[in-house]
């Protein structure tokens, strides 16, 4: 059986993503749709080593025929679009905010939580988390299993990548100016992003956090368990794709930096990669184009009763945004009965 896929923001970095990792997986689809604003239309994308697709306008597709849509448009498109496209009988994965704390849509990791996909048929729509949530949950989802989670203290450290291609030639610019003896304002940044970090993403809620960290709150309580206390820092740093946390975790009962290491060896998605030596962990840097979270620097908190502390990096194009998506729609078909609407 072989499936016919739009990809809605096809232009756009995880857009872009969605297309190559569709190509590099061997995905089972019979045509490939890329779809953007009406402003982009005939551009053209590419898809795999030597295909090309021409962009078609979101704005005027029939979605009657298609089996699936991977979203990842902005909040605002994806709020009009995706229900036109569900309504259709089109399978659709958000990669957008919108739909992510919405109690009848399923938020789904597959490696954390794919059961809640049984479902799906209900709305038609499915939404991919918050990408520093994502690379987190995957990481403590075998720890909570063995130890369950009380509370967790989350500090990120995020690419400008997580802010669109315009935040990436931003950070570009300014790094050049600098070295020019030069001076880029800030523009999609509230201060200048080149050698320079900024504790603010999204915007600022009432109780003194950021919409940003407001997420990973919320959707570990959605995706995880809605008993675990959560904290959240995020920060905005000058590297171009990949985030990075530094996370520490009190659990209900002992859990051995050993039997904490051996789960995560043998973990779905997961790379270990924690040796007590010069340039033993993981970085931004080697983890670009990577589908794994990565973790090291694993080691007991001493200021909690059962605490471990790690670090934990992750290319947030792919497995913090369009692997996801993907990895969704490979699980809707291998076991959950998703069948092409023309059978092949």
């Amino acid at each position: 059986m072989s499936y016919k896929i739009a990809v809605v923001g096809a232009t756009g970095n995880v857009g872009r993503a969605m297309l190559k990792i569709l190509s590099d997986r061997r995905f089972p689809a019979s045509e490939v749709v890329a779809l953007a604003s009406k402003r982009s239309i005939g551009k053209e994308v590419s898809y795999g080593e030597t295909a090309t697709l021409k962009v078609r306008a979101l704005e005027d597709y029939d979605f009657s025929d298609t089996d699936i849509a991977l979203f990842s448009p902005g909040s605002a498109v994806s709020k009009i679009y995706a229900p036109i496209a569900a309504k259709a009988g089109c399978v659709v994965i958000d990669n957008t905010s919108y739909f992510r704390m919405d109690p009848e849509i399923a938020l789904v990791i597959p490696e954390v939580n794919a059961g809640a996909l049984k479902d799906y048929r209900k709305t038609n729509i499915i939404a991919n988390p918050n990408c520093s949530t994502m690379q987190m949950l995957v990481a403590l989802k075998p720890l909570h299993d063995a130890a369950k989670i009380k509370r967790i203290v989350v500090s990120t450290y995020q690419s400008v990548s997580g802010a669109g291609k315009p935040a990436m030639d931003e950070l570009f610019d300014q790094t050049k100016a600098l070295f020019m003896n030069d001076k880029k304002e800030a523009q999609l940044f509230t201060k200048p992003i080149a050698f320079n970090v900024i504790p603010h993403i999204d915007s600022f809620i009432d109780n003194g956090s950021t919409k940003e960290e407001a997420k990973m709150v919320n959707e570990t309580k959605k995706i995880l368990d809605p008993n675990i206390e959560v904290i959240a820092t995020c920060v905005r740093v000058p590297v171009f794709v990949g985030h990075s946390e530094a996370v520490v975790v009190e659990f209900d009962k002992p859990i051995s930096v050993d039997e904490a290491r051996e789960i995560l060896e043998g973990a779905e998605g997961v790379v270990m990669y924690d040796e007590l030596r010069d340039g033993g962990y993981s970085t931004p840097l080697e983890c670009a184009g990577e589908d794994a979270v990565f973790v090291s620097r694993l080691r007991a908190d001493p200021t909690v009763k059962h605490g471990l502390a790690m670090w934990i990096v992750s290319d947030n194009l792919r497995k913090g945004a369009a692997l996801n998506t993907v990895q969704i729609a490979e699980e809707l078909i291998n076991n959950y009965g998703l069948a092409p609407k023309k059978l092949n």
